[in-house]
């Protein structure tokens, strides 16, 4: 009796686990591609925002946009991002979908030209091999 009741919390644990896992992935937006780069954005409700900061970890690059709105930060989308290389050749450009974006860039120097609302935010980044690094870029 014992064995039976171990192989049923087993296979009972097992798929709950498959269920949650699958809950969580099936939450990030698909997979884009702008000028060969690959890149995930949105973050518009709890469940998309909770799966795209999980998977942050997995990115070179975790982009956080917002704005001030009423005195409190606001989470935005339809920015339009820019990413030049050190030879200011854009790499990378794409509008944001939500809040958060993921970009898999090369290690290597690089600036940012996030635009909003006609209001352009620069800044500049270094790409580290498997090293994800979040930029939040905030608007007034």
């Amino acid at each position: 009796m014992k064995t039976l009741f171990k192989s049923s919390t087993l296979a009972l644990l097992t798929t709950l686990s498959l269920l949650i896992g699958g809950t969580a992935h099936a939450q990030i937006p698909a997979t884009q591609h702008a000028n060969g780069i690959s890149y995930i954005t949105g973050g518009v409700g709890e469940e998309e925002s909770l799966a795209i900061v999980a998977e942050a970890k997995q990115w070179p690059l975790f982009l956080e946009l917002s704005q001030l709105e009423n005195g409190r930060g606001v989470w935005i989308f339809g920015a339009n991002i820019k990413i030049l290389n050190s030879k200011q050749q854009v790499v990378f450009e794409a509008q944001a979908e939500g809040p958060y974006m993921l970009i898999n860039l090369d290690a290597g120097d690089y600036s940012i030209e996030a635009s909003y609302q006609g209001v352009v935010q620069k800044r500049a980044i270094n790409v580290k091999a498997n090293t994800p690094q979040k930029v939040s870029i905030f608007w007034k």
